[in-house]
């Protein structure tokens, strides 16, 4: 899927957990801490969240060894508790992120436009990564 030549990619999970621990993991800044990575050997050591139209989010994205880091970071344009998230990146991409509720839990969806510098298979399989490492810390936690 494309929107003016922007290529959108969409990576998608399945959380077995009630939509309202679902929306606070995926929401509290403490919780994105924690599982905010794409493998074990990258951690997020600081998040902020302003959660609404308008407000600001950020995360500190580094290796473990602390050879390599970046922020990451943007306004939201849309929220909807336990249904919608919709933000522009500091570099002006969009990303949206629908939460629907299923027979098997929560459904997350995000689709985001692709950037310029890795390929579009590294870049999907980056945030499948991070989503995936999303549904364990909710399904493996005992702190909901």
């Amino acid at each position: 899927m494309t929107t003016q030549d922007q290529t959108v990619i969409t990576v998608a999970a399945t959380v077995n957990a009630p939509i309202d621990i679902v929306w606070k993991a995926w929401t509290n800044p403490s919780d994105i801490k924690k599982w905010n990575a794409a493998s074990d050997d990258w951690h997020t050591p600081t998040a902020e969240n302003d959660l609404r139209p308008g407000g600001k989010f950020s995360s500190r994205m580094e290796a473990r060894d602390g050879s390599f880091g970046f922020d990451f970071d943007g306004i939201y344009d849309e929220v909807i508790t336990n249904e919608l998230i919709s933000y522009t990146l500091g570099d002006q991409r969009k990303v949206k992120i629908t939460f629907e509720k299923n027979t098997e839990g929560v459904k997350i969806t995000e689709s985001f436009d692709a950037e310029n510098t890795n390929p579009i298979e590294m870049q999907r399989g980056g945030w499948q990564a991070i989503l995936d490492n999303f549904k364990k810390y909710v399904e493996s936690s005992r702190n909901f």
